[in-house]
């Protein structure tokens, strides 16, 4: 089995849908016709990322059950780190001791943390 996509609630849906798309590269694509506005952006053919569109921001004690993190592979690692630049994006990268796999730590606009994992040599390359 595999996680099939992440759903996040948010108040600005323009921009998390401008930003999943200039910053990881995912593209918006079919969506079923809900009663409530959103969009679901893809990584291939799968809709990975699902936005559903709220009035307002959450509050103190719902900002609590956030989701501490989700994460992606990546297939460019000098790609992503363009766009990150070219977007202003903070980031900090973290090797995972004992394996071969290089996380980009960024956080979208709401917050929500999101590592990107690259498959890279013990070199770091």
């Amino acid at each position: 089995m595999r996680l099939d996509h992440v759903n996040i609630r948010t108040a600005n849906l323009e921009g998390m849908r401008r930003w999943y798309a200039s910053v990881l590269g995912l593209k918006e694509g079919w969506r079923p016709p809900f009663t409530f506005p959103g969009a679901w952006l893809y990584a291939g053919p799968d809709p990975i990322v699902h936005l559903v569109g709220v009035d307002s921001a959450p509050n103190a004690d719902e900002a609590d059950l956030r989701l501490e993190h989700f994460a992606v592979q990546g297939d460019d690692l000098e790609a992503l780190r363009a766009r990150l630049e070219a977007g202003g994006v903070a980031s900090r990268e973290a090797r995972v001791p004992g394996t071969d796999t290089l996380q980009v730590n960024i956080h979208d606009p709401d917050g929500n943390h999101i590592h990107v994992d690259f498959r890279v040599g013990q070199d770091g390359g």
